[in-house]
């Protein structure tokens, strides 16, 4: 059993997740990724919780094929229950060996079955490509539902246009079927005009409104969502329309017991160290999404997740009150966390401050660690680091002009003065959630211990209220 909202099958990693519900218990297929065997083939594995706390591995599901085989890698899809009560399980199947005209690999979409969720059995006589006027190397992620029981199936994927401006030719694109088996084309879900694509579509519903998730790696390396009253669109962006950071990617979601769940993996960095290229696959993780009166939705972490940390912390940091309306202080705690940590805190920030929030792994003077800071006037919330990177011997060369991790930039609404952080650390994850509603997901490698601390930047903060728990 692993613990959750964080599983790595050590020693490799988690990819796209394809998040399933059957009987209550939260199903979460993943690809398993081994950089160490890059090449040799891509196949699914299985998790399962009942509880959103405890983890119970599968393994591996769906074996993917060999050298020739079309399916090498088994890469992103979804899983579906027929009205019989079979399941249906559709990916995408790629072999380098197998290209398209200009020489980039095939991609396919790959049908399974199964009665048990468990063992799948392939149907490669249903195995198809794109159709005419669709790119054939990009054709993948098939996410297949139904808008309502008895309505034909429809299958989403993330697709191309063949022709058209190079960055601009990314659909939703969309198929049609009866019987799960024959599909014909259909117009595109959505057509932005925007994207090289739209990896990982979904389209669920949540009272009268409809969502449409995708991740996207043109503007931003990012998951978002879109919004819609009918099924087919049309399909408007909230105004923060990002599920999280950069490094939350390619997130799905299933509705649990009522509340919907979404699965995304946590990337890492390359070289473990906080100015490492970001990595293709990681860490899983959970976040669960709220509708609001708009219809928007907020993010945070499960309750059973936040509860699941019980045994009490003394982090040396009581409740203050920090005054700084034209200058920088801060209050350490004097106890270094545990590396695996749930804190929550309460804070009261002046909504005209500059800055104020918590610090995270810091020394004693609390001048090296992380810095996860509200700013007001700006409206966001960020993650920093002391020090950033130094490029030189000069005293100047400290990147003085890098305010903080560009990608791990959050906006947030920071009108009220009462707020209130949501943490969970473990070892190298931290996940943090503003008011719950802003979620905060990353790595952080270069700090591994220190202490909990608070600080306020041309502002006042009030740290009122502090719970810091472990396993």
């Amino acid at each position: 059993m692993h613990r959750a909202p964080f599983f790595t099958p050590a020693p490799d990693w988690v990819g796209d997740t394809i998040p399933f519900v059957h009987e209550d218990t939260l199903y979460v297929y993943y690809l398993h990724h081994r950089r160490e065997a890059i090449g040799e083939g891509t196949s699914w594995h299985l998790l399962t919780t009942t509880d959103l706390v405890t983890w119970t591995d599968h393994g591996e599901v769906l074996p993917h094929g060999g050298p020739e085989d079309e399916d090498l890698n088994c890469y992103t899809g979804s899983v579906v229950t027929d009205d019989d009560g079979l399941h249906h399980l559709f990916s995408t199947a790629q072999n380098p060996a197998r290209t398209a005209p200009d020489g980039r690999p095939l991609q396919l979409v790959a049908h399974a079955t199964s009665t048990d969720l468990l063992h799948w059995d392939k149907q490669p006589a249903h195995t198809f490509g794109a159709p005419e006027g669709w790119d054939p190397a990009d054709f993948r992620d098939p996410f297949v539902h139904r808008t309502a029981p008895g309505e034909p199936w429809q299958m989403l994927l993330a697709a191309r246009r063949s022709t058209g401006p190079e960055r601009r030719r990314g659909i939703v694109g969309r198929l049609t079927s009866a019987d799960l088996q024959r599909w014909e084309p259909a117009a595109p879900l959505w057509d932005p005009r925007r994207f090289l694509t739209q990896e990982c579509p979904e389209v669920f519903r949540i009272g009268e409104w409809w969502y449409l998730v995708y991740s996207e790696f043109t503007d931003a390396f990012v998951t978002r969502y879109r919004m819609s009253r009918s099924p087919g669109g049309p399909w408007h962006a909230p105004r923060h329309d990002s599920l999280d950071a950069r490094s939350f990617y390619a997130a799905k979601s299933a509705t649990w017991k009522g509340r919907r769940i979404f699965a995304g993996w946590i990337a890492t960095r390359e070289g473990r160290r906080d100015d490492g290229p970001w990595q293709w696959a990681g860490t899983l993780s959970l976040l669960e999404a709220v509708q609001q009166a708009d219809g928007t939705l907020d993010l945070r972490l499960p309750p059973e997740v936040l509860a699941a940390d019980a045994a009490p912390v003394e982090a040396g940091l009581a409740p203050t009150t920090i005054a700084a309306p034209t200058h920088y202080e801060s209050a350490v705690g004097s106890h270094e966390l545990p590396s695996r940590a749930t804190i929550r805190a309460r804070l009261r920030l002046d909504p005209e401050g500059r800055a104020g929030g918590l610090l995270l792994r810091t020394d004693a003077e609390g001048e090296r660690g992380y810095v996860l800071r509200l700013e007001p006037r700006a409206g966001r919330m960020v993650l920093d680091r002391w020090p950033r990177t130094v490029t030189g011997t000069e005293q100047w060369q400290i990147s003085g002009d890098v305010p903080h991790l560009i990608e791990l930039e959050r906006p947030a609404d920071l009108s009220s003065p009462e707020h209130c952080l949501d943490l969970v650390l473990e070892e190298d994850l931290l996940v943090a959630v503003l008011d719950e509603k802003v979620a905060l997901s990353t790595r952080i490698y270069d700090h591994p211990v220190g202490r909990l601390g608070v600080f306020a930047e041309d502002a006042t903060l009030s740290l009122t209220d502090l719970h810091v728990t472990t396993a």
